[in-house]
């Protein structure tokens, strides 16, 4: 049994690092080059135009979205009915636009803030 367990650790300590290396290296994004891709692609159809999500169309995407490699292969390989975007048609540059676009998107008010919703 304690031959298992520093075996595993022995693995972990000797594999740990190179796990860090398998994610893609993000390129740097420019978030107004992103939000005309957004524009360009339709995004907005599904997602809305500042990442709300459009309820059984797309999911919600801001704030807070996913980290780069995430994005990446969300757009690649996408699941559920989101369309695939290869790399011929959006390159790894404009991907990173688009998520930089993404996570520059700020969180909206807090029902308590909008004035209309109070009595």
């Amino acid at each position: 049994m304690r031959f298992f367990s520093g075996l595993t650790l022995l693995a972990a300590l000797v594999l740990a690092p190179l796990a860090g290396a398998a994610e893609p290296e993000a390129p740097v994004g420019s978030a107004v080059q992103g939000k005309q891709l957004y524009m360009q692609h339709t995004c907005f159809s599904c997602h809305g135009t500042v990442g709300q999500g459009g309820g059984a169309a797309g999911p919600k995407l801001a704030p807070d979205p996913f980290p780069y490699a995430a994005f990446a292969i969300q757009l690649r390989q996408p699941r559920d009915k989101m369309p695939r975007y290869p790399e011929k048609f959006v390159n790894d540059q404009q991907l990173a636009d688009l998520q930089a676009y993404v996570a520059s998107i700020p969180a909206g008010p807090k029902a308590d803030d909008i004035s209309l919703l109070k009595r």
